[in-house]
């Protein structure tokens, strides 16, 4: 299965549109030319079309929207030489009105420099964005140990490629023990908290005994990271799981974040859960959050999800109704299942207005 996040970078490009860093659209690279050759058809086959003239004078500028600046710079060449070759018709432009498009040409090539020029410094800071995402959250396998995984991310903030949200999924002496994750803050203010919470989960997940004793290793870092910063206040949401060796049963524990949502047969349901405080106030080592037991049958699945797929709203603001829609797609492959769930909260109309996460575990018998 895999993770979402990992399959590539095409589909990103395409969901953030042309106006918002994607590539142009095959029509706006062709309108430029199309213009040119249109405008120039149309004064060769007839003298009245010398009207037309004006047209030229938006190819420049329109170029600059998807060429470089050698291939504006040609455009606008072909702009003058149409103007001023006999056969167009078009030959008769005053001195002020040449001068203008030659100018407007001439402008048009410096600001498409400039434009390609910060369109390679965009790529490489996305490409950096993309290592870092993919060193702190590698793309989950299709198994880890006897449980299936299929992992989702969307980041809140338009461009960037990471967030406050965090999610991982590990095989150790224990079981396997999985952790979804909300941290304070949005990007890259974020991933410091992130990183340091990932790698205490990591760690503990190896060593600890139990959820609890997870949970209050993640809680020490957190308050260890704040420790003499003014004004720090880093928490973040958790929710922790630890399967059976058998898959019949999994353990969860509960830090502020919401539960796992289990589908059955069809049916899905949020997992009842002890609620406990979140992590890095300091509260698990008084009042440590209390983990609760769930059987599981051979075809069950758990999806969890961050807050900005629980609290995505409609125009009435309504929130996203996260059980009753799985219900609704429960028949989905657990591996499309995050994309489903993406795909249903466009279809609906809601508004995500916070990093999106989902994590899709399929627990079954250890091989071997």
């Amino acid at each position: 299965m895999g993770s979402v996040r990992g399959r590539g970078s095409r589909g990103n490009e395409e969901e953030r549109g042309w106006l918002r860093g994607a590539p142009p659209p095959r029509w706006i690279r062709v309108l430029p030319v199309l213009l040119l050759v249109a405008v120039a058809t149309i004064t060769l086959s007839t003298p009245d079309a010398r009207d037309l003239g004006f047209l030229l004078g938006a190819i420049p500028p329109l170029a600059v929207l998807s060429y470089g600046p050698l291939a504006t710079a040609g455009l606008g060449a072909l702009v003058i030489g149409v103007l001023v070759v006999h056969a167009t018709h078009l030959d008769r432009p005053g001195n002020t009105d040449l001068l203008t498009v030659a100018f407007v040409a001439a402008l048009s090539v410096f600001v498409s420099y400039v434009r390609s020029r910060r369109d390679a410094q965009l790529v490489m800071a996305r490409g950096v964005g993309e290592a870092v995402q993919r060193a702190v959250m590698p793309p989950l396998p299709e198994r880890v140990g006897p449980v299936g995984c299929t992992g989702f991310y969307r980041a809140a903030q338009d461009g960037t490629l990471v967030g406050g949200d965090f999610y991982d999924v590990r095989d150790g002496p224990c079981g396997v023990r999985a952790v979804m994750g909300d941290v304070q803050g949005h990007g890259l203010a974020a991933m410091a908290t992130v990183v340091s919470l990932l790698g205490a989960f990591r760690e503990a997940a190896l060593d600890q005994p139990d959820l609890a004793s997870v949970a209050a290793r993640m809680d020490r870092r957190l308050a260890k990271d704040s420790a003499g910063v003014r004004h720090a206040e880093l928490f973040a949401t958790a929710v922790l799981l630890e399967f059976s060796a058998d898959g019949r049963a999994v353990r969860v524990l509960a830090c502020g974040h919401p539960a796992p949502v289990l589908l059955r047969e069809g049916r899905a349901r949020e997992v009842a859960v002890a609620p406990g405080p979140p992590l890095g106030i300091g509260l698990i080592g008084v009042d440590p959050p209390k983990e609760v037991t769930v059987p599981l049958g051979p075809r069950d699945r758990l999806l969890l999800a961050s807050d900005g797929v629980w609290e995505a709203r409609d125009a009435s603001g309504s929130f996203y109704p996260l059980p009753e829609r799985l219900a609704a797609l429960a028949a989905t492959a657990s591996a499309d299942l995050p994309a489903a769930v993406w795909a249903d909260l466009g279809r609906l109309r809601y508004e995500v207005r916070d990093d999106a996460t989902m994590l899709v575990l399929t627990p079954g018998p250890r091989a071997g």
